[in-house]
Parts: C-alpha cells; structure tokens; sequence
C-alpha cells in the first residue's frame, strides 16, 4: 500500500532523513521506534504531504504521491493524527468528527460518524461537550475517530500515547488493534512506548540519525533487550 525509496527530506537547510526505504502492506499494524529527533515523525510528515520530500519516491496504492497536498492525500485515502494538539478545544467532539470529514458528502459524513460513536461510545455520550473538557484518554479516542472519519486505507499516528496514564495507554493500544481488527484499516504508528506498540503491531522498522536502523517482526525485539538498549543509544 505504502512504498518509501531512498526518502531524503527535513526542515529548512536541516536534513532529517538520509535515503530511507520502508514498505506498509495492506491491513498491517507497523510501529516506526526510535531515539528522539531520529526522523520518525518527519515520515509521517512526508508521507501526508506537511513536508516535502526532497529525494526519493513515496508511492501509495501504487501512485507517487510526492508533491500532493495534504488534502489531496485525505482524498487519496491517508489520514494522520499528529501528536501533541491532538483536538481542537473550543470546538465541540461533534465539530471536531466534522472537521475530519470536510470532504465527505453530508449524507456519507452523517453515516461516518454514526459508525465512530459505534467505536467509541463515549463520544456519544460527550457529542456537545467542548473538546477541551474530555479527558485526555477521551481526547485521544477523539483524536483517533475523527482520523477516521473519512474511512482511510492508511491511518497514521504519531504517538497517541503522549501524555496518557499507563492504564490509559493500554486503553488507547487495545482500542487501536480493535479498530485495525474491526474495519482492516492499515495502520502506521510512530511511538515510544516500545513495549507497548510492539504488542499490537505485525511488523517494526527501526530509524536512527534519520536512516534504518531495524526491520524485522516484533518478537525479534520484544525478548531482545540488548537490541533495543543498541537501537536507542
């Protein structure tokens, strides 16, 4: 679904990344991990069009995609959860599921979110409450449902757990492999809480000083505590 070739790319005159290749198939989980400022984010960056790529190629359901805007990219089916803001605060849960459809007919738009309050129940519950009264486990459920809004083929999310409790991030990580059970949908998860993500995802690449560093399954790093002290240092 998702090819990235020898991606260079960064902010300004600093280069972030340094020729980096991935692949993301159809219905997979794949956690992107790695020491701070390694590049994991500005992947995802790139791939939904924030940045541009410099070199390289970054193809999606076989199309390149370089040089497409961010809207364009939610047409083609890519949605993106940044980290930090992750809602906007003034605006009620059911402005903010709005917002996530911009694009949809009314009529597709009124059915999306219906099914979102069938994932997330709570929201249902809070659909007039200003965003920025929920909790922060129900910011980032809300988060994750107005991503979905537009039925994406790739979901993409940079650490949904920044912020949360421990028992809200398991929240958060059990919700996550439901959905990618539930609807299929590809899911790609820049995160640092490695234990956690390598519990739900099918595959792991690992990127250090902005190249590959690690490819492989889970399991390969879950049991290999050696191996993660080495990717991270």
């Amino acid at each position: 679904m998702l090819e990235i070739r020898e991606l260079e790319t960064g902010y300004g005159k600093k280069q972030v990344l340094f020729g980096l290749s991935l692949d993301v198939c159809g219905g997979e989980i794949v956690a992107l991990i790695g020491p701070n400022g390694a590049g994991k984010s500005t992947v995802l960056k790139a791939v939904c069009g924030l940045i541009p790529a410099w070199k390289g190629e970054i193809r999606f359901d076989g199309d390149i995609t370089n040089g497409c805007t961010p809207a364009q990219n939610v047409a083609r089916g890519i949605t993106f959860a940044p980290q930090g803001s992750r809602v906007f605060a003034d605006l009620t849960v059911m402005e903010n599921l709005e917002i996530g459809g911009f694009q949809l007919p009314r009529n597709e738009l009124k059915s999306r979110i219906a099914q979102m309050f069938q994932l997330f129940p709570v929201l249902k519950e809070r659909v007039r409450q200003d965003a920025g009264r929920l909790s922060g486990g129900e910011q980032q459920m809300l988060a994750l449902a107005r991503a979905l809004v537009p039925n994406p083929k790739l979901l993409m999310l940079d650490e949904p757990s920044l912020g949360l409790s421990p028992n809200l991030v398991a929240t958060v990580f059990r919700k996550i492999s439901e959905i990618n059970r539930e609807t299929g949908v590809t899911t790609l998860i820049v995160e640092q809480k490695v234990r956690e993500v390598l519990d739900v995802c099918t595959r792991v690449y690992s990127i250090k000083l902005g190249t590959l560093a690690f490819e492989g399954a889970p399991a390969e790093l879950r049991d290999n505590r050696a191996k993660l002290r080495q990717l991270f240092l």
